[in-house]
């Protein structure tokens, strides 16, 4: 088996990484690795949570660990494409440089710019950025990448969904054409093709896993879920999930609660709390000193749930979390991959959850396409007999009210007080069609409609004429 020692890493940087508590490297670092340190350009694809992040910091940090940078002229670039990914790269590279006198600087945005511009001013040799942050610095003329040595894409994929390739093609164009380029993914669209295919030299193509596949010690379930009524469906979801999560009692030490919407996070991390379960949300409109505050109590285990948008679907390492749910069907199939990727990393048990309703089934049959597995049916453990329990109570009601006895006993009174005799004698000397030519002839009239055939009996006045209306008929024949 390959060690680190056998990967020809500069002794302080193997330093730190034994302190770190590694031995052996993981597939993509062992293949990595060696090409770039021998300065070639790397193509890496390897799902989420094999290492990637390791695989360009170490041999990175041993390029630049003689020369030093000048004010404004980073020696090498990371681009990721979230804030919490490149706060996390920053963390490794801190782990792993705590031997080596190298300095690094971050910029993202929610941090005040006067502050990253002190920064890049003292000369630093690693910048680790976000693209928008990294060109709004750029186009302020407090950033020069003419010096930059080696460039670093981190979950390209990532950055296509996010509309980042036109900034990406950009940034490259302003680094060197001699850069070492580093480029990672745990997909390759054709669009990610194009630009490998554009700005990488010759490079060495290293593929540990199929393209997004899921890691084989994720246990995957899902509930198929179709509410009792349309505007129900919300709340009755929500308890589906938190049903879920209490089923898996202790074995639940944290999570992670994904959603499409980042106002579906904020409800449910409410909803969760509501309930007495320790959540908080995390997405892109929350202030970045909350996001950092809330993904830090997250690491600590201070924080039980995380319910977060995709924006924490990507590259963040918390390596403890026992299970992931998918309150949503995710609208890309990779995403799916990335998200249960936060649990079972590091050849740890994992386990994922996601909940689908009826019209999710387009989207949940494309992920199965992509993982080429049936994911396994879990029961809903809402039973179908408790949703019907209030229904079934009013329904009763109604049985109780109605009137029907109450309209038999008027038709009896009327149907007594009518001269039944005169009526039947009148019914008996009528042809058979005189009672329908009688009949239209009224409603012609705007009559009243004294013939019921074979009509039922009707709660009112029925063949009774008041005199008075008689006397006033006939004064106006009269007249």
């Amino acid at each position: 088996m390959t060690k680190f020692s056998d990967l020809n890493l500069n002794p302080k940087v193997l330093k730190a990484v034994v302190e770190a508590g590694y031995e052996s490297p993981t597939p993509i670092q062992a293949g990595a690795i060696p090409p770039a340190l021998e300065g070639k350009d790397v193509l890496g694809i390897a799902q989420t949570g094999t290492g990637k992040t390791a695989s360009f910091t170490l041999p990175m940090i041993s390029l630049l660990a003689r020369g030093r940078a000048r004010a404004r002229m980073p020696r090498s670039l990371v681009l990721c494409p979230t804030r919490e990914l490149a706060a996390q790269v920053a963390e490794n590279f801190d782990t792993y440089t705590k031997h080596l006198k190298l300095t690094k600087a971050l910029l993202i945005g929610g941090v005040s710019f006067k502050e990253q511009e002190n920064i890049i001013d003292k000369g630093v040799d690693v910048l680790i950025a976000t693209p928008g942050r990294l060109l709004d610095h750029f186009e302020r003329g407090k950033l020069i990448l003419s010096d930059v040595k080696v460039m670093v894409v981190d979950e390209a994929d990532r950055m296509l969904d996010m509309g980042f390739i036109p900034d990406i093609e950009r940034i490259f164009g302003l680094t060197p054409f001699t850069r070492q380029t580093l480029f990672f993914s745990a997909t390759m669209a054709p669009e990610i093709e194009r630009i490998t295919n554009t700005f990488l030299s010759a490079p060495a193509r290293i593929e540990v896993a199929r393209q997004a596949t899921a890691s084989e010690n994720i246990t995957q379930g899902v509930v198929m879920f179709k509410a009792s009524r349309r505007d129900r469906e919300g709340s009755e979801k929500r308890k589906v999930l938190r049903e879920l999560i209490k089923l898996e009692g202790d074995n639940c030490t944290n999570a992670i609660i994904f959603c499409n919407r980042k106002t579906d996070v904020d409800i449910c991390a409410k909803s969760l709390k509501k309930y007495g379960l320790d959540a908080a949300p995390i997405h892109g409109d929350l202030d970045q000193s909350q996001r950092t505050k809330t993904l830090e109590g997250f690491r600590n285990g201070d924080l039980r749930i995380l319910v977060a948008s995709d924006v924490a679907a990507r590259g963040l390492d918390v390596p403890d979390v026992t299970h992931v749910f998918n309150y949503d069907v995710p609208s890309h199939a990779e995403d799916y991959v990335h998200r249960i990727g936060r649990t079972g990393r590091a050849g740890r048990d994992g386990k994922a959850i996601m909940i689908c309703t009826p019209r999710d089934d387009k989207n949940f049959a494309a992920i199965e396409a992509l993982i080429q597995k049936e994911i396994p049916r879990v029961e809903n453990p809402i039973k179908p007999a408790e949703k019907p329990e209030k229904s079934a109570e009013k329904a009763e009601k109604p049985a109780k009210r109605t009137r029907a006895p109450k309209t038999e006993e008027k038709v009896e009174v009327a149907a007594e007080a009518k001269p039944v005799a005169k009526t039947e004698a009148k019914q008996e000397t009528k042809a058979p069609n005189e009672g329908n030519k009688s009949r239209s002839r009224n409603r012609s009239r705007g009559g009243r409609n004294n013939d019921r055939g074979n009509d039922s009996k009707v709660v009112g006045m029925g063949d009774h004429l008041p005199s008075f209306i008689a006397l006033s008929f006939e004064e106006r024949r009269a007249g």
